[in-house]
């Protein structure tokens, strides 16, 4: 079966973590995607640790299916080199600092006035303009910006998310842009110019808190693991652990208490009847509903919630997480190879009946360089000796 993106090429000339996530995903889809790296450092996700076998984790997960074509950009050689696969490319991604492209001569208005059916795609911290434009942008720094930080946490403390958010969020809506914009392509011949911020695809993620705070007149409260309108929703004592519970309506909270709590006189407690009530009286239904968890196991527990319907789940640690039953009996693992080593890494999350995700291996730096010249019909003995 075919791939659904077969026969498309992108050359992106990226580093770190939110360009890199959108090439890999568009690998995953079946595309060929060239990165460029710089001779001797490349990409320097590459050096951020050496814990898979030698290689970053951050590269590993971000690189897998890519080709590796080590040129150096300030020369002309090296410029001349990466404009001839761009004429080659469908798609050009890049998340240099704000201008460092054009000054390359790599810029979206040079390489369309050539091509216009070629979709550029330029991914930054802030956007083109503005009193931002040239600011460093890295994910701690855009979450603070955009509000993240300051909702996330414990009222005593604002931390940032455990993962990089506004990174993959910038990522993926730059996997969103190629997308639509290959589409468009097919049916008019169009290419596209397209930018993408991490601080606007941050902030289009704060959606709720961020029109809760314009139409209150309030900032909403960092809660925990709790949340700011709904009750029960948070983390309760078992007799070996905690489990999370979350009751979004009325009904599930009467199948809590009766079915599962076996509490039935809390159902119809005037504090905890609907669920305004409940948030109302946020301390006194935390405090009931924990009295009775206390009273089973973690897995006894949560078999009560899963056989009664009522949301709940397991704070579970990565390793955990890793011999996971649900992507065990889904089969979601894979080996791929990287630089020094075969590693197991989880198949993308989107499924396609018909056709697995490719996952090709993680490039050591410029393993693919003498392949992509003869490619081009170029002579290598400038670049190796």
């Amino acid at each position: 079966m075919t791939q659904p993106l077969d026969g498309v090429t992108v050359v992106a000339l990226e580093q770190a973590v939110a360009a890199p996530l959108a090439t890999r995903h568009l690998a995953d889809l079946g595309a060929r995607v060239i990165k460029i790296e710089r001779p001797g450092r490349g990409d320097f996700a590459r050096d951020y640790d050496h814990v898979v076998h030698g290689t970053g984790a951050h590269f590993v997960w971000l690189n897998r299916g890519k080709e590796s074509l080590a040129v150096d950009l300030k020369t002309d050689e090296g410029r001349a080199i990466v404009r001839k696969i761009i004429d080659r490319a469908d798609v050009f991604v890049q998340n240099l600092a704000p201008g460092a492209a054009a000054r390359l001569g790599l810029g979206s208005a040079d390489l369309r006035a050539e091509r216009p059916e070629l979709i550029t795609v330029n991914l930054s911290g802030y956007g083109t303009g503005g009193p931002f434009e040239q600011r460093k942008a890295y994910d701690m720094l855009v979450q603070a910006e955009a509000g993240l930080i300051s909702i996330t946490g414990t009222p005593g403390t604002p931390v940032k998310t455990g993962i990089p958010t506004s990174d993959i969020a910038a990522g993926m809506y730059c996997v969103q842009a190629v997308l639509a914009a290959l589409v468009r392509r097919g049916r008019t011949g169009e290419g596209a110019t397209v930018d993408v911020s991490m601080l606007e695809a941050t902030v289009e993620w704060m959606g709720y808190p961020l029109y809760t705070s314009m139409h209150t007149g309030a900032q909403p409260a960092r809660m925990g693991l709790s949340h700011p309108a709904i009750a029960p929703y948070d983390a309760y004592p078992t007799a070996d652990g905690q489990i999370l519970i979350g009751v979004q309506n009325d009904s599930g909270w009467r199948t809590l208490v009766t079915a599962v709590l076996d509490a039935p006189e809390l159902a119809d407690d005037p504090r905890f009847v609907t669920n305004v009530d409940r948030v109302t009286h946020r301390a006194a239904c935390d405090a009931a509903v924990a009295d009775l968890t206390r009273r089973w196991s973690t897995a006894e527990l949560d078999d009560r919630l899963a056989a009664a319907g009522v949301p709940a789940a397991e704070i579970r640690e990565l390793d955990d997480v890793v011999h996971h039953p649900q992507l065990r009996e889904r089969n979601r693992w894979r080996r791929v190879g990287t630089e020094h080593a075969e590693v197991d890494a989880l198949l993308p999350p989107v499924t396609f009946a018909d056709v697995e995700a490719p996952m090709g291996d993680v490039p050591k730096l410029g393993q693919h360089t003498r392949a992509l010249l003869r490619e081009l019909g170029l002579d290598d003995q400038g670049l190796f000796g």
